[in-house]
């Protein structure tokens, strides 16, 4: 693989940051398919644009946490595609991954808009660090970073999830369910939703995935409260609400 990252060591460190839902727009076939293996396997989204066109695209309409964007693509070269995002005001952050390593083309890059440049070959352990460093900073600047149901809270930055007094403990995946399903608490969230803001599906496996996680979620969520929150809306999909209210 051209320009393949050396490493992945050291990536378990992830599951301590929330989940992340990335743009990889990279015309390298194989450098796109490993990184989107790599950010999956340690519980992210992961979207891949093969040219600038489809990317530019994609990151105007796809609501990401991060873009991480090769310099040398075609139809739109990388260095377009963040600036015709910034002068629409899109401040999503840019990762410029390059084999143009000189700190001319470092500093061109950082000047066009992006957030951080990291020349190839590089470490996965190394992007996943920067990426999520881009992302904290990115939430941080007046994104809601806090989800509140009822006595259930979620916590972007830390990651921690609250019951009452109770900290509950979920792995990466169903942290995502949890963010997805609070940020869209009192409506219905349906299968084709879930499966594509969370699962990066868009088609249906036809599998007990989303029953599987859901099931797990609820048992974690609501067994021992009184009051349930994660309700299934029978024919139609899921709802977090305070039966209460």
């Amino acid at each position: 693989m051209s320009d393949a990252a050396t490493a992945n060591s050291g990536v378990s460190d992830a599951y301590l940051v929330r989940s992340m839902r990335l743009l990889i727009i990279e015309d390298d076939r194989d450098a796109a398919d490993y990184l989107v293996k790599a950010f999956r396997e340690v519980g992210h989204v992961a979207d891949h644009a093969a040219d600038g066109e489809e990317g530019l695209s994609l990151a105007l309409d796809g609501g990401y946490d991060v873009l991480i964007v090769d310099r040398m693509l075609p139809k739109l070269d990388g260095l377009t595609v963040i600036g015709r995002l910034r002068a629409k005001n899109v401040t999503t952050p840019a990762l410029i991954l390059s084999a143009l390593g000189a700190v001319d083309d470092r500093v061109r890059g950082l000047r066009a808009g992006g957030d951080d440049y990291l020349p190839k070959p590089y470490s996965f352990s190394e992007l996943l660090a920067r990426v999520e460093v881009l992302a904290r900073r990115h939430v941080g600047r007046g994104e809601e970073t806090q989800y509140r149901v009822g006595d259930l809270e979620l916590d972007r930055l830390s990651h921690r999830v609250v019951r009452g007094k109770e900290e509950i403990l979920l792995q990466p995946r169903e942290f995502r369910l949890l963010e997805y399903l609070m940020k869209h608490a009192g409506q219905v969230v349906t299968r084709t939703m879930l499966l594509e803001n969370v699962w990066d599906y868009h088609f249906d496996p036809q599998t007990n995935v989303i029953d599987v996680h859901i099931s797990r979620l609820r048992s974690k969520i609501d067994k021992g409260f009184a009051q349930p929150l994660l309700h299934t809306v029978r024919g139609a999909g899921y709802m977090i609400r305070d039966s209460r209210l």
